[in-house]
């Protein structure tokens, strides 16, 4: 049965004209009602509502006017609705039946929204959200039995870009109804708990040995590990695994333990790695011999600190993993959830700690909270359009949340079988997992699809749903590679780790809806995605945080939503800059289309996602200011780093330098070798090694004293103009 609970009565202002995003037949009777029947209906019968909604104004002696807005005038309509204005009436422009994907922000196609900013009256939005009961089906609004919310907002002011400020009002109020969502106050654990119970069948497939372990089985290990870890009483333990059976269970026991899983980059630098053991505090690490084997460089803690998996699994037994998992096969999930008392850590609490690289080159502490982690995992199970008939690929790594949230937590959440394999880099193994366990859901860089291109057969991807791409720009020879090859589309999507990471992501189109011509998009060519449900976007001036624009105007993207993160790990300071009455700012400049899509304009921040990683370009110049023995204060600044698109890695490092011995471009291969063998030495990745020098005068700088970050980025695209 549906329920619709109202709000807004004191924001009600007669007459006026209304604009909801979407408008159902429960919403349209509550809103008669509260407009106390002094309503007109504004129809355009190229785009007609639901029959019932129009029968139902019928009944109650509703005045519809119709116009056509492709066929008259906007100082027309106007006249229109400022005649029923006049009268006494509140109009209420009523959207009509559209071609569209489940969970978007609104059923009003854009031309709609900038056809209401052409007419010069201050409008009142109005919105409906639908709310579901699980992660896959909060923001359902297909579920005829969901919760519908109806919301009358603040009058707008009068004056231009109203179609902008209606939808910024809209997902305002979609993110602030989220957040008060009975769901995102629970407990992560205890959610994969009911979930893994429920889908007690459903797979985890390795990869590598073919082995499949049900929910189940999964389950009921991870509750013998969890005892074993229990005993340890320490906060939070180190885990050093790739996507697998091991990584799987390891953070699951962590989370059943009441410890916070740290999930450690292993390819990060020595001094990156220390930096995240001191500030997570880590004394105990949870890893596999044979995946130590694997990368004898990493700078692997002392023995005593370290959980082997194998001595662990010899150390607890066989017999004591078998009455686990029949311990979990016959107990209630509430008993169990009471048992490991997995409601003690919930809400805003730190479910997991993951590390990003800081501007200078230190590993900030990003604390993933079991809010953020239920809320992403919903918006992307909705948005997707998920179902049990779905398979995920996971190869990405879980030390990125975005191998986290969507490749592992997702599927464990809604109970959806998924396949692991270690290495993403590994394309032939990847194409041919795809291919024999008919994978739906695909994730990975660009540069990662480009390798599995190369080896994937003509049906590779016949089974593929959504192969989503992101962490880097998806080039237009990649997607139309893909699309002419294969009839699949790639979909870009974006994210940042402070957002749990997804914040937007392209999807099909949906197929057309008889009896109107209009639709709003899945995909829009060159955007990262529209945002997903329950996420707010706000844009300023690049150089006055506190200037607000509208959203379709490009400037510095800023994020509020139950996915957004409270702040760095022990760096108060820089939470101060990045915060603003509750708003995000990402460091990402970009705009907003009237359909909730965004288009990014670049980056400002001092960073280069090579190949999907974070480079920071200062963490580089320190390392070559140290490998080229430079003293700044005393000869002044010589270098920078900058970054250049890149077709096959996203983005290149690019080198600017003043020094004498650069200048000559015949020696270029030869100093770009020493940089590397000097990185080598003090064991520093090579994805920070410049990939080009160029040569300048000088390194321009701003009167502030401060880098000049455009002009270095120009100065490298004009020196290397289409090499790269």
């Amino acid at each position: 049965m549906t329920t619709l609970n109202f709000s807004g009565r004191n924001n009600i202002i007669q007459p006026a004209l209304y604009i909801p995003n979407r408008l159902s037949i429960e919403a349209g009777k509550t809103l008669h009602h509260e407009l106390d029947g002094k309503v007109c209906y504004l129809v355009d019968p190229t785009y007609p509502p639901d029959e019932r909604l129009l029968q139902y104004a019928q009944s109650k002696g509703v005045h519809i006017e119709y116009f056509d807005f492709r066929k008259t005038t906007p100082r027309l309509v106007r006249e229109q609705i400022k005649d029923q204005l006049n009268d006494g009436k509140n109009v209420v422009f009523v959207p009509g039946k559209v071609a569209k994907n489940k969970s978007g922000i609104s059923d009003l196609p854009a031309p709609f929204l900038r056809e209401l900013s052409n007419l010069h009256i201050s409008p009142v939005p109005v919105f409906l959200g639908h709310y579901g009961e699980t992660p896959d089906s909060v923001f359902d609004d297909t579920d005829p039995a969901a919760r519908q919310e109806l919301c009358i907002l603040p009058q707008l002011p009068p004056g231009p870009r109203a179609g902008e400020r209606v939808l910024f009002s809209w997902l305002n109020k979609s993110a602030e109804l989220f957040a008060e969502h009975p769901l995102l106050c629970g407990s992560l654990t205890s959610m994969l708990v009911r979930s893994l119970k429920a889908h007690p069948k459903t797979e985890l497939i390795d990869g590598v040995t073919g082995e499949r372990t049900p929910f189940l089985r999964l389950l009921g290990i991870a509750m013998a590990v969890a005892t074993h870890l229990r005993d340890l009483r320490v906060r939070r333990i180190g885990v050093v695994l790739p996507p697998g059976p091991p990584g799987v269970i390891a953070t699951l026991a962590c989370l059943l333990a009441g410890i916070t899983p740290v999930l450690i980059n292993y390819g990060s630098s020595r001094a990156a790695f220390k930096s995240t053991v001191r500030q997570a505090e880590l004394k105990v690490f949870v890893t596999a011999r044979a995946f130590m084997q694997k990368l004898p460089n990493f700078p692997w803690p002392a023995k005593e600190q370290m959980i082997l998996v194998e001595d662990l699994m010899q150390k607890i037994g066989k017999l004591t993993l078998a009455r686990n998992v029949l311990m979990a096969k016959v107990t209630p999930a509430a008993i169990l959830c009471k048992l490991f008392d997995t409601d003690s850590h919930k809400n805003n609490e730190e479910a997991v700690l993951l590390f990003t690289s800081g501007s200078s080159g230190e590993p900030k502490g990003v604390q993933l909270s079991h809010r953020m982690i239920i809320t992403n995992a919903a918006q992307c199970a909705c948005r997707l359009d998920m179902s049990e008939a779905d398979t995920f690929l996971s190869s990405l790594p879980i030390f990125h949340s975005f191998g986290l949230t969507l490749t592992m937590f997702t599927p464990l959440l809604i109970g959806i079988p998924f396949c692991t394999y270690p290495s993403p880099t590994d394309a032939r193994s990847l194409c041919e997992l795809v291919k024999k366990y008919r994978l739906t859901i695909l994730a990975a860089t660009p540069t990662f699809a480009r390798a599995m291109l190369r080896r994937a057969e003509d049906d590779t991807f016949a089974s593929v749903r959504h192969f989503i791409v992101g962490a880097e720009k998806l080039t237009d020879d990649l997607e139309q590679e893909f699309l002419s090859r294969f009839g699949l589309q790639l979909m870009e999507g974006y994210g940042l780790t402070e957002c749990s990471p997804i914040c937007t992501v392209n999807i099909r189109n949906a197929p057309p809806v008889e009896g109107s011509n209009f639709y709003i998009p899945g995909h829009v060519q060159h955007s990262i995605g529209a945002l997903l449900p329950g996420l707010a976007v706000r844009v300023t001036h690049l150089e006055d945080d506190e200037k607000e624009l509208p959203i379709t105007e490009t400037g510095m993207l800023w994020f509020k939503g139950s996915n957004v993160f409270g702040g760095y790990l022990g760096k108060p300071e820089l939470n101060d800059e990045i915060f603003h009455d509750g708003w995000f700012k990402s460091g990402d400049i970009g705009r907003v289309d009237l359909n909730g899509f965004i288009f990014l304009g670049g980056r400002l921040s001092r960073f280069s996602k090579v190949g999907g990683e974070m480079v920071p370009h200062i963490g580089v110049e320190q390392a070559i200011t140290e490998a080229l023995g430079l003293n700044p204060s005393v000869d002044g600044l010589m270098i920078a780093i900058t970054g250049v698109n890149d077709a096959k890695k996203g983005e290149a490092l690019v080198l600017l330098s003043a020094l004498p011995q650069h200048q000559r471009t015949s020696e270029e291969k030869e100093h770009l070798a020493q940089i590397r063998d000097a990185f080598i030495a003090a064991d520093i990745p090579n994805l920070w090694a410049p990939r080009y020098i160029v040569p300048v005068e000088s390194i321009p700088i701003l009167s502030t004293g401060k880098l000049d970050l455009r002009s270095c980025k120009l100065l490298a695209e004009e020196a290397l103009g289409g090499c790269i």
